[in-house]
């Protein structure tokens, strides 16, 4: 019998250009990160995902949208998680050009759980 390889549930609060991408790719993979973006953030709990797509992506681009994905744990063990302003803001710290092997790890498809205008 198969073992299903552990995984860990993360979040990532986008905007409309952003999601755009991420239906080209079926739900799959998040795109590249842009030169002025070297790092890329997914979120530990839902909650903070809300917080900023509905807080800044609406105020940036007229809309936010929170992701849901599951990522192989045994990738991101290599990482440490990070306090971003609060014991509820806590994001893992991925480098832009690690965002092939990041997408490599996501387990099944990336699914939106909220949408904020």
């Amino acid at each position: 019998m198969n073992k299903k390889p552990e995984t860990v549930t993360l979040w990532r609060p986008i905007g409309p250009k952003e999601l755009v991408l991420l239906e080209q790719s079926g739900m799959r993979a998040f795109p590249p990160r842009l030169p002025e973006q070297p790092i890329f953030y997914p979120v530990l709990t839902e909650e903070y995902a809300i917080k900023i797509a509905r807080d800044w992506n609406v105020k940036d681009s007229g809309s936010g949208f929170v992701t849901r994905f599951e990522v192989l744990e045994s990738y991101l063990n290599a990482y440490d998680v990070h306090e971003a302003g609060g014991q509820a803001h806590l994001e893992y710290w991925i480098p832009a050009e690690e965002m092939s092997a990041f997408n490599n790890a996501i387990v099944g498809n990336i699914v939106i759980t909220q949408e904020f205008r």
